[in-house]
């Protein structure tokens, strides 16, 4: 199979928006719980009602109009993962207005590129550090007319500074926009290094949201259906099942902090987890570790081979057989439930997207009793094109299609979409547009797969070099290695990162720039080999590796690299003519390196940046 597409099952009237998805919810109930806030340690968490919800959403919207802020407008919002993120962007659309996603650990460069290529009018910032950062830029993107901190109380004085506008002026711009307007502009990494803004409608959410919960009522539609949201809502992913949360009529609690993560879920108890396969990957190693503390490990390491087996079984015609049946009930008496327990106890899904979760840590969370939906899709889909489902799935695939959702396989395996999800521009960059659709009208994902007779989709590989790191962070290698080559000692260098918890650099030193840098700085003369090891010449390299770095988040930064003996040449096969790394020819010859730069062992061989 190479095309598939899956109808859709809802189709919205075209002059409706994401503000009916929010009416919807709360004509269904007012009086039903829709969000719960943390209200500090070891208390209840506080009940927000869907009327009570709305209520505030349309004080701080008549609160953004006293303001100045027109239907059309742009809202930044700069803010970790957390309650006053959902009211600014319902508040947003409530107001006609159009929010624009900042993470929060971007630089001052990229927060300039940002607030002043989407024209960003008003700026709401988590906290004093996140506005300052705002003011280093601030005289290079003159349309901000103010920045408003979150934990300063900008909401309620924002609300209170709107008490005067009429309701009916709400009601007004509520009406405003069509399913084909723009609802929001989510900047994502390009090849160029420059972040591309992906303009994404209404429609794409709404219609999107609606016709999954249809799909896939299990999960997103439950009765007593619970998230707790901690990825960044500046993510794409985030932000749809934020919405979708809505539409499903599912209650939605949100977590900042994930090095506490843990605590979050054993109080928010969500019925099912939406995360990024390092999260995954994290609670394993964890569980791992806390065993091998314990005097445990052999125990552990049994249960997960345990596990895999029986749920590797499951997709075999006669399944897992009286045996292995009783070893995982013992493994999940003894293991397993510990695991689950730490997941908050009622969580029986979770949905996993921005990356591959991997066959083998798929299996292991079946196992554990807990069914990992994998998922895929990029910015430029509003995060899902497909999913696996409870009712059909294949560990190693990312799903079926969604209703109303597209995929192709172009005769050079790229994954190319099409349907209601798909964005409709890149912001200002009519080159960018043309260049990402087909001739057809289908959208070039720059990723590699196959569909399987049954429409099943598996990822193969990534076409374009972007980097999608375990988090699901998108890195552009480009804007990093551009930089750090441009220092002497260094002849190329390539940033890896793909699946990876943290991104990673393997530089070659210039033959040629080395005698001189040495005589500048008082060394004696030596070989590249001896070079590389040398403890001056890692710190100067350090300090390249950190000017880089302040031009990205810290999500993109380099936290570790390593000198390679030899140098990336035309003529050892790994340098284009234009002097381009050949970077799948290289990541296949430098894989174990590569490798290295995530193990434990062999530190003495690595550079670490704290």
């Amino acid at each position: 199979m190479d095309e598939i597409f899956s109808p859709i099952l809802i189709e919205l009237p075209p002059t409706s928006n994401l503000n009916d998805v929010l009416a919807e919810r709360v004509g269904a109930g007012a009086d039903k719980p829709m969000m719960e806030v943390p209200a500090g340690k070891g208390e209840p968490w506080r009940v927000v009602t869907a009327g009570e919800f709305d209520a505030q959403v349309v004080a701080v919207a008549k609160g953004l109009v006293a303001h100045g802020i027109e239907p059309g407008d742009r809202v930044g919002i700069m803010c970790r993962t957390r309650y006053e993120w959902a009211v600014l962007d319902f508040a947003a659309w409530a107001a006609g207005a159009v929010p624009v996603p900042v993470y929060e650990t971007s630089s001052a460069e990229q927060v300039e590129w940002i607030l002043s290529d989407a024209e960003v009018k008003l700026v709401f910032t988590e906290t004093a550090a996140h506005a300052a950062t705002v003011a280093e830029v601030r005289d290079a993107v003159p349309l901000v007319t103010d920045v408003l901190v979150i934990d300063d109380g900008a909401l309620d004085a924002v609300a209170a500074d709107g008490k005067d506008v009429p309701d009916a002026e709400i009601t007004r711009r509520r009406g405003l926009s069509g399913l084909d307007d723009l609802a929001t502009i989510i900047y994502t990494s390009g090849t160029t290094g420059r972040p591309k803004g992906a303009e994404l409608t209404h429609r794409n959410f709404a219609s999107l949201a609606v016709n999954a919960v249809e799909a896939v009522p299990e999960v997103f539609a439950k009765e007593g259906g619970r998230t707790l949201l901690f990825i960044p809502m500046a993510h794409v992913f985030a932000r749809y099942i934020h919405v979708l949360a809505v539409a499903g009529g599912v209650v939605t609690g949100h977590w900042a902090d994930t090095s506490t993560l843990v605590n979050g879920l054993g109080e928010f108890k969500p019925t099912f987890i939406l995360a990024v396969p390092r999260v995954f990957e994290k609670v394993y190693n964890t569980a791992e570790q806390t065993a091998a503390a314990g005097g445990k490990a052999k125990i552990f390491h049994w249960a997960t081979a345990t596990g895999i087996a029986w749920s590797r079984a499951l997709d075999t015609p006669s399944g897992p057989g009286l045996g292995l049946r009783l070893q995982h009930a013992v493994a999940s008496a003894l293991v397993f439930s510990k695991l689950r327990a730490r997941l908050g106890g009622q969580a029986e899904f979770a949905v996993s997207g921005g990356g591959p979760l991997g066959e083998r840590l798929g299996h292991f969370y079946r196992g554990l009793g807990l069914k990992v939906l994998e998922g895929y899709g990029l910015t430029e889909s509003t995060a899902p094109t497909s999913v696996n489902r409870p009712t059909a799935t294949k560990i190693g695939s990312v799903g079926l299609q969604l209703p109303g959702c597209g995929a192709k396989i172009a005769e050079d395996g790229e994954i190319l979409l099409k349907g209601h999800h798909i964005f409709r521009a890149y912001h200002k960059n009519e080159a960018a547009t043309a260049e990402s659709f087909t001739e057809d009208g289908w959208f070039r994902t720059g990723d590699l797969g196959v569909l399987d007779d049954d429409g099943f989709l598996t990822i193969t590989g990534r076409k374009k070099e972007i980097i999608v790191t375990a988090g699901g962070k998108n890195v552009a290698p480009s804007m990093l290695e551009d930089r750090i080559r441009a220092h002497a000692l260094v002849s190329q260098c390539v940033v890896v990162g793909d699946g990876k918890p943290y991104i990673g650099a393997l530089f070659t030193l210039d033959a040629e720039g080395l005698p001189g840098w040495l005589k500048m700085h008082g060394k004696p003369a030596m070989s590249v080999d001896e070079a590389r090891k040398d403890p001056d010449v890692l710190a100067a390299l350090d300090g390249a590796v950190q000017r880089a770095n302040k031009s990205v988040s810290k999500a993109e930064s380099i936290r570790k690299y390593t000198v390679l003996a030899g140098d990336l040449t035309i003529e050892n096969g790994y340098l284009t003519p234009k002097q381009s790394v050949k970077r799948a020819v290289f990541l296949k010859d430098y894989d174990a390196d590569v490798e290295r730069l995530y193990a434990d062992k062999n530190k003495d061989s690595l550079h670490l940046l704290n």
